[in-house]
């Protein structure tokens, strides 16, 4: 039943999502939109190296997209650009392959394993991993982009 994945503590994270708004100079933007549910996340963020250090998010999302979303932006920052790959990956097959949940900082993500018997509601859940990992691809590409040549003059 639906109340499996609406539960209180989904309902909870959902209601209290830090790292809302919108970072002044992010070094990449991503979105991620699913299209069966409207629901869209907007992540910004900023690294050093391949470590987060800074991160908001804009979530119009429904319950288990703000859930998910508020798990990640408890986490993130500190995270390594391998390390979140990785939980995406990992979250995408608890959600479809019936893979185990994450552990350690990530294991609230374990509230959402419910949601994989709800095929329709798989995308909600995974916008913010797929914003975050493109995100950290866009950075990695800018760093080992050739710089610009100097303006001749």
């Amino acid at each position: 039943m639906l109340n499996d994945i609406y539960n209180k503590r989904i309902i909870e994270l959902a209601g209290n999502i830090p790292r809302l708004g919108r970072l002044p100079a992010p070094g990449a933007s991503a979105s991620a939109h699913s299209k069966l549910c409207g629901s869209t996340v907007k992540v910004d963020l900023t690294m050093d190296g391949p470590v987060v250090t800074d991160f908001a998010h804009d979530v119009k999302a429904c319950a288990l997209g703000q859930a998910s979303s508020s798990i990640m932006a408890a986490h993130v920052v500190g995270s390594t650009a391998d390390e979140l790959r990785e939980l995406r990956e990992t979250v995408r097959k608890m959600l479809k392959e019936n893979g185990q949940p994450p552990q350690g900082k990530w294991a609230d993500i374990a509230l959402l394993e419910p949601v994989r018997d709800y095929k329709a509601r798989h995308a909600s859940t995974m916008l913010t991993f797929d914003a975050v990992v493109d995100a950290i691809g866009q950075i990695e590409a800018k760093a080992k982009a050739p710089a610009p040549a100097p303006a001749q003059g």
